[in-house]
């Protein structure tokens, strides 16, 4: 006789939208990352722990993070650095120095003012990606013309990325097939304000090959 096959394996809710919702997906993660305890067992019960919310490297050092341990941060994961951003996430200070510095060196150049430390960044963020003691999320209107590549908007309803002078819907497969870029009027803008003047000034987030050439 034949061996069984093994059962299939059920994802567990611990992936990032670009809205920052935390959804089941089998979507692959290019990044890891944290906001707090958001977990009792293997279940997701709270939206975030602090205003602390970053994206880490998959491997630093020899380091193994315990999913699920209970009194440890919930590991998220997140398809690519763009969707990071936009969910209100920002590059870790310890595994990810460079990018971390580069960030914040574009933050200050794109709004201005000293480099800001983590704490301040924290903050800003914090009230950019959540209206203020809830969990619903603040989407911020822009002109289409200012939007920098790395930037999510809403498209038809659901999320997209602008790249170059295309948009890319996004959904828990992946990126789908480009559409044209509007010439004009006002799109409804996914990532932070202050992210977005961070990509403007010269911050290059990794997005994922598939928003180049369209579902597989």
């Amino acid at each position: 006789m034949s061996e069984p096959a093994p059962a299939p394996r059920t994802p567990r809710r611990n992936r990032v939208t670009p809205l920052g919702d935390i959804a089941a997906t089998e979507l692959r993660g290019a990044w890891t990352g944290n906001r707090g305890i958001l977990h009792r067992g293997t279940d997701i019960v709270r939206f975030h722990g602090s205003d602390l919310w970053i994206t880490c490297v998959l491997q630093f050092k020899d380091w193994r993070l315990p999913q699920w341990a209970p009194r440890h941060f919930t590991v998220l994961f997140f398809h690519d650095e763009a969707v990071a951003l936009a969910a209100g996430h920002r590059p870790c200070a310890l595994c990810r120095r460079a990018d971390y510095n580069a960030y914040r060196q574009a933050w200050s150049q794109g709004i201005g003012g000293a480099v800001p430390s983590a704490k301040d960044m924290d903050r800003r963020l914090h009230g950019e990606r959540i209206v203020r003691g809830t969990h619903r999320r603040r989407l911020h209107p822009r002109s289409w013309a200012e939007l920098p590549s790395g930037t999510f908007t809403i498209v038809a309803g659901m999320p997209a990325l602008v790249l170059d002078e295309s948009v890319v819907p996004w959904t828990q497969a992946g990126y789908q097939r480009p559409l044209p870029r509007p010439s004009r009027g006002t799109a409804t803008v996914i990532t932070p304000p202050s992210s977005m003047a961070a990509l403007s000034a010269g911050y290059r987030p990794q997005v994922d090959p598939g928003a180049r050439r369209g579902p597989a």
